[in-house]
């Protein structure tokens, strides 16, 4: 009975194998004879084991060449400038045109510290005689318009002389105006010079968060680029990834070689990269952006003297300029930056953006009395051409709102 039974269960798997099925489910156990040797089972398919990865070899450097040191420090990113082989921006083809189409976007981009000014004037010497009461008027709307004390009383003392207790006109009052801001800006403003025996010729740019250092750079390598000379951009503001990207925006567009390195990195260590690159390259000018950082961090302006030192171990005299961008709508606060960026990294010179923002333009005046550092460039918009060279009697009669014939500075 048993085998009988053995066999009825066995004929089934038995037929299956013989046509190439498959069983559905596992066979059931059949118990082995007490004397027999235990059946062969075999074993059900193991999953398929992925092959062992293969080792990874490095490839061996040819002779004479150096081992990679990328594990030590890993190597900036050269976006190489379609760079220092393009050909630099035509310049404008009207020159005339060129100066009246900034002349206006000077003046509307100080209208705001001009009518201010202008209003205040107006509403004190119209029909009013010049006694020390609207001087002293005169001087309070100097002072809230930042041109700082010196230059108010400068200013008041100027007015007030011949014509005391007699009738003036408010156009008069500001054509004095403009005279002594002018007079205290000319000795201040004096363009950017680029050395061609030091070449590469250094540009360290400093400043507090959002003063538009990266976007100063940009305006900045068009302008060198105009000019027929090679640019090294060096992506200093590690700190923020937008700034990374700004600063190959602008390579691009102005056909200038970029260094950068990820986000976070060492901007010391990008800074002798740039230096070095620009060597290599024999590149005419770098320019090197840093982070923002508020001058009352001692650790952030330590790491700014760090970037100097490294900068001075590729080229003793490293940076040959240092330019402050200071931002017009920070207003007194413009004058405590300009003495600690000073002190900490050498500033040789000052450039002055969002003028159009602010009422407060007269700030210019009151650096220029304490410190009496060059002026390069001001701003009064976003665009290319929105940065220029400063000229003093232009902005004296931007601020004043006045407009006199031409004549020599």
């Amino acid at each position: 009975m048993s085998d009988e039974a053995d066999t009825t269960a066995a004929k089934p798997g038995f037929m299956r194998r013989l046509f190439g099925g498959r069983p559905a489910a596992p066979e059931p156990a059949v118990p082995p004879a007490p004397d027999a040797p235990p059946p062969e089972t075999e074993a059900p398919p193991a999953a398929e084991a992925p092959p062992p990865p293969e080792p990874v070899v490095a490839p061996a450097p040819a002779v004479g060449e150096l081992p990679s040191q990328s594990e030590a420090a890993p190597e900036p990113a050269v976006e190489p400038g379609p760079a220092l082989d393009a050909a630099p921006p035509e310049p404008a083809a009207d020159p005339a045109q060129s100066r009246a189409g900034w002349l206006h976007r000077l003046r509307t981009g100080l209208s705001r510290s001009s009518t201010g000014i202008g209003r205040g004037v107006t509403d004190i010497f119209t029909k009013r005689k010049l006694d020390a009461e609207s001087l002293d008027d005169l001087e309070d709307i100097l002072i809230q318009a930042d041109l700082g004390l010196a230059a108010a009383t400068r200013i008041r003392e100027a007015i007030g002389r011949g014509r005391y207790e007699k009738g003036i006109d408010p156009e008069a009052v500001k054509a004095v105006l403009a005279d002594e801001v002018e007079r205290a800006l000319a000795p201040v403003a004096r363009p950017l010079t680029i050395d061609p025996t030091k070449r590469p010729f250094v540009v360290l740019v400093v400043g507090v968060n959002g003063s538009g250092k990266t976007t100063t750079i940009g305006k900045l390598a068009a302008k060198l680029r105009g000019e027929g000379k090679t640019i090294v951009l060096a992506a200093g503001d590690t700190f923020r990834a937008a700034a990374i990207e700004q600063a190959r925006v602008w390579a691009r567009r102005t056909g200038s070689d970029l260094v950068e390195r990820d986000q976070g990195a060492d901007a010391a260590g990008l800074a002798f990269d740039a230096l070095t690159r620009a060597r290599e390259l024999h590149a005419d000018v770098v320019l090197m952006d840093t982070a923002g950082r508020l001058q009352n961090r001692a650790e952030l302006m330590s790491e700014l003297e760090k970037i100097i030192r490294v900068m001075k171990k590729v080229d003793p005299e490293a940076p040959h300029a240092t330019l402050l961008v200071l931002d017009a709508t920070v207003g007194q606060n413009a004058l405590s930056q300009v003495e600690i960026f000073g002190r900490i990294a050498g500033v040789t010179g000052l450039v002055m953006t969002k003028l159009d923002g602010t009422a407060r333009g007269g700030i210019l005046v009151a650096i220029a009395d304490k410190f009496a550092l060059p002026v390069h460039f001001i701003g009064v918009g976003e665009g290319v051409d929105d940065l220029e060279p400063f000229a003093a009697r232009d902005f004296a009669e931007a601020i004043a709102g006045i407009e006199r014939a031409d004549k020599a500075q």
